[in-house]
């Protein structure tokens, strides 16, 4: 399923804290996401619809820490 996803890497990742993901936008419905350092390992796969949703609600502050 996750063949051919290009990987992207969060711009708040950084190499010294080691909180690094990644996501794959290029296939059709949904966003996979995963630990950038476990290239291998294993993938959340999110519907995209949900993604958004998720994306939106961590913009507007609807998530706080």
């Amino acid at each position: 399923m996750l063949l051919g996803a290009r990987w992207r890497k969060s711009t708040y990742s950084n190499a010294s804290s080691g909180d690094c993901v990644e996501v794959a936008h290029n296939l059709p419905g949904v966003v996979p996401v995963r630990d950038s350092k476990v290239l291998g390992g294993p993938a959340i796969v999110i519907a995209a619809r949900a993604w958004t949703s998720f994306v939106t609600g961590v913009k507007d502050g609807t998530f706080k820490a």
